[in-house]
């Protein structure tokens, strides 16, 4: 299959733009506590049906070492309680912040959390070096996505104010079936 993977920028904390008010009420939150086991759940339960499978064989030191890692933070969106959606940043290159991991649960795609979550995680990168003593002021921010990731991503990254800067096609063997949140779990429908 061929894929297509966009990179997208910012090179300034006022490029962010404000996403669309949640139809529901979203509580954003940073995940203070590194726990494998709940990034592993945000993973496999955002990831699953988009062929999200780097880290799936991760063992649970690897995710503990992921995650003890200076400049790296998991922000958790919520409603009523209810895990919705992650953003999950690396600050651990000087004056930079990857977006390394963007998304919603199924369950709460459609309802406006997307841009609103994407414009709370761009913000908090921008003052991640604030958390972290001894990192660097963020110079820039940027992510990517592939043409396996959900059809509004690249729209939704772009009126959040970031800018496509490079662009890369190759093909890949994938699987038949996306693997779902666990073993066996298939495709859930959206």
């Amino acid at each position: 299959m061929e894929i297509t993977t966009w990179y997208l920028e910012q090179t300034a904390s006022s490029q962010v733009t404000a996403g669309s008010p949640p139809d529901v009420p979203v509580e954003v939150v940073r995940a203070e506590l590194p726990s494998p086991e709940f990034s592993r759940f945000l993973y496999a339960a955002v990831g699953g049906d988009w062929f999200w499978t780097d880290r799936l064989a991760w063992t649970y030191q690897q995710w503990q070492e992921h995650l003890d890692r200076p400049g790296v933070e998991t922000w958790v969106a919520s409603v009523r309680g209810t895990p919705a959606g992650y953003v999950e940043l690396d600050g651990t290159r000087p004056g930079e912040v990857e977006i390394t991991y963007f998304g919603l649960l199924p369950a709460f795609v459609g309802r406006r959390i997307g841009g609103h979550l994407l414009a709370r995680g761009l913000e908090h990168a921008w003052s991640l070096a604030g958390r972290w003593p001894g990192l660097p002021p963020v110079g820039r921010v940027w992510l990517h996505t592939c043409s396996l990731d959900g059809p509004t991503a690249v729209a939704n990254y772009e009126a959040r104010g970031l800018r496509l800067y490079r662009t890369e096609t190759e093909t890949v063997e994938l699987p038949a079936e996306t693997p779902g949140p666990w073993p066996g779990a298939g495709r859930r429908r959206m």
